[in-house]
């Protein structure tokens, strides 16, 4: 979900229901990604995250790679 001023983005990594729209309500907020500051910020509640997972939810390939980005640094 992109939040921020134009030209800023900011983003919310949420779980949402596949015919929702892209910044309409979420189920849950799993965490935020800011690219705008130096150096890059990314939270993501890893437990939230996994339990998604496994309940068969499917994450975006942006979504997974920054899953993955945030495992290596933590």
């Amino acid at each position: 979900m992109r939040t921020g001023r134009k030209h800023i983005p900011s983003y919310r990594i949420v779980v949402n229901e596949a015919k929702t729209k892209r910044d309409g309500e979420y189920v849950e907020l799993l965490g935020h990604y800011n690219p705008s500051t130096t150096p890059k910020t990314l939270e993501i509640d890893v437990e939230k995250y996994t339990s998604w997972i496994k309940k068969g939810a499917q994450p975006t390939e942006t979504v997974a790679a920054l899953f993955k980005r945030y495992e290596k640094s933590s």
